[in-house]
């Protein structure tokens, strides 16, 4: 009995080095969720005006990562302090460096997804 007892200690503790080890080898990476939020003046958040089916809209957006934008046609981007990425429709990904405002009035892109870096 005394056996199966050593055995089964040695075994949990062999299996919590290992997960120790492999806690210590595996970084664990920042969680980043880009965030909808209010438009408020003097804030430097992404701003992005669009249309789409007859209806306009101002958003703003905050914090890195990427997120859906449904297709909307974009007409202008401020990026405020914001690197940006807009994936379109036609699969091109286009880089928008932070402090640049563009506007799109004869042709505007259909946005499918943005990314803040």
């Amino acid at each position: 009995m005394l056996s199966k007892t050593k055995k089964s200690v040695s075994s949990l503790a062999v299996a919590f080095a290992a997960a120790a080890a492999f806690t210590a080898v595996i970084p664990t990476g920042n969680a980043y969720a880009i965030d909808h939020v209010g438009c408020r003046g003097g804030e430097n958040f992404l701003k992005i005006w669009s249309h789409s089916g007859g209806k306009q809209s101002v958003d703003c957006y905050a914090n890195r990562g990427k997120m859906n934008f449904g297709g909307w046609w974009v007409d202008k981007i401020s990026t405020g302090n914001n690197d940006l990425i807009y994936y379109d429709a036609n699969g091109d990904s286009v880089k928008i460096e932070r402090w640049h405002e563009i506007s799109f009035p004869n042709r505007p892109p259909k946005v499918n997804a943005i990314e803040i870096l």
